[in-house]
């Protein structure tokens, strides 16, 4: 199995950053694609961002395109969501995930492991 941790959530102020990391653990990390989903309260999971086996293919809500960006080291079994131009709607907590389908996911049913989520909470 393969074990993920989230960290790098925090309070910012609208138009404010912040940067996301999920380091891994268990299973060759290569091997999995990884996503990032978020869930506001009150609110269905959402799918974010996703990145392919190798990292040569990235995937984005249209709500977040050109605000975000994911990135891997594989290296480092870690990935990464750098949030730049946050919005008070981009509140919730940040979950990353694991998929064996090799060129990453949209959807939540794909990825077979996931980690405790961190909180990010933009301020208007």
């Amino acid at each position: 199995q393969v074990q993920l941790v989230e960290s790098g959530g925090g309070l910012v102020q609208a138009g404010g950053s912040l940067r996301l990391s999920c380091a891994t653990s268990g299973r060759t990390f290569s091997w999995y694609a990884m996503g990032w989903f978020r869930q506001a309260p009150g609110k269905e999971r959402e799918f974010v961002s996703a990145i392919s086996r190798s990292g040569g293919n990235t995937y984005y809500l249209d709500s977040v395109k050109g605000r975000f960006t994911i990135s891997r080291d594989n290296a480092k079994n870690t990935v990464y969501l750098q949030m730049n131009s946050l919005k008070p709607e981009d509140t919730a907590v940040y979950y990353c995930a694991a998929t064996w389908v090799g060129t990453g996911s949209q959807s939540r049913s794909d990825y077979e492991y996931w980690g405790q989520g961190t909180q990010v909470t933009v301020s208007s």
